[in-house]
């Protein structure tokens, strides 16, 4: 372990969510970060706590392992277990994801879900220092909203991309209408399989743009982007890429600088 990381292990119960939450808003201070961003940062790791507790194991808590790295210009934090992994749960009256996956989508610059399936799952978030960049006469740079996320192909894609795209699209002021545009062109995202992306994990960017979402699914294997365009058509009404403002396959970089096919839309109110 580095001399500036941070791991726990400890029992995942309730109770023990406030002693991650303390123990990381201690880290926070120790870098130097702003109240505003240490509120932040404990409301993030609160939420990701918090889906452990109420979905990774049943009768017996089993263990919750939180490690935060400090990078640069950003704090990574892992929260992991070895239980279930995040699993919908329709029926009225038991725990769902709620709010928790909106929130951290609001408040990281991004954030990964792995695992699931009885092995466990892994939840990496990007925490940002500084967010708001500000010119030499001191007043804001703005600069497009982000969110990058990637979840392993399976059950959990639905409703965590539901959630999060409904709650960007609801934070842009979308018409009620609009916003379940949105959500419908997520669940087209979400009905692919892992092997259309290159790592095998859904992955996708949204950018918030002043009332227009901008998507970026990929990076995806050779021909997958089409295969998604072909799979929105809805026999007798047309096809879903018509609730999309803009929607084209093209050819871009992933971050280890190699070109890879991706679907890009927009989405306007």
């Amino acid at each position: 372990m580095s001399a500036t990381e941070l791991r726990l292990t400890l029992p995942a119960t309730a109770e023990n969510v406030m002693v991650v939450r303390q123990a990381v808003a201690g880290l926070g201070e120790a870098l130097g970060l702003p109240g505003t961003r240490i509120a932040d940062l404990k409301t993030v790791i609160t939420e990701a706590c918090n889906n452990v507790v109420l979905h990774a194991y049943d009768d017996v808590p089993g263990p919750m392992r939180i490690t935060a790295q400090p990078r640069e210009a950003e704090l990574e934090i892992e929260v992991a277990d070895e239980g279930h992994g995040f699993r919908p749960r329709p029926s009225e009256g038991e725990p769902s994801l709620g709010i928790g996956l909106p929130l951290i989508a609001a408040l990281s610059d991004s954030f990964e879900i792995s695992g699931g399936a009885g092995q466990g799952s892994r939840t990496t978030i990007r925490f940002s220092y500084a967010p708001q960049e500000f010119s030499n006469n001191g007043t804001p740079v703005e600069r497009p909203e982000e969110l990058a996320m990637a979840i392993t192909a399976g059950v959990m894609v639905r409703p965590v991309l539901a959630r999060v795209i409904g709650a960007l699209a609801a934070r842009a002021e979308f018409s009620v209408d609009r916003l379940a545009d949105t959500v419908l062109l997520g669940d087209a995202v979400s009905s692919s399989e892992g092997a259309d992306f290159s790592d095998g994990r859904v992955a996708l960017s949204i950018q918030d743009r002043e009332g227009t979402l901008a998507v970026r699914v990929g990076p995806l294997v050779e021909g997958a982007g089409e295969k998604l365009i072909d799979g929105m058509e809805v026999p007798g009404a047309g096809s879903l890429r018509d609730l999309a403002s803009s929607m084209e396959v093209t050819t871009g970089e992933t971050a280890q600088g190699e070109q890879a096919e991706f679907l890009v839309f927009e989405v306007t109110r």
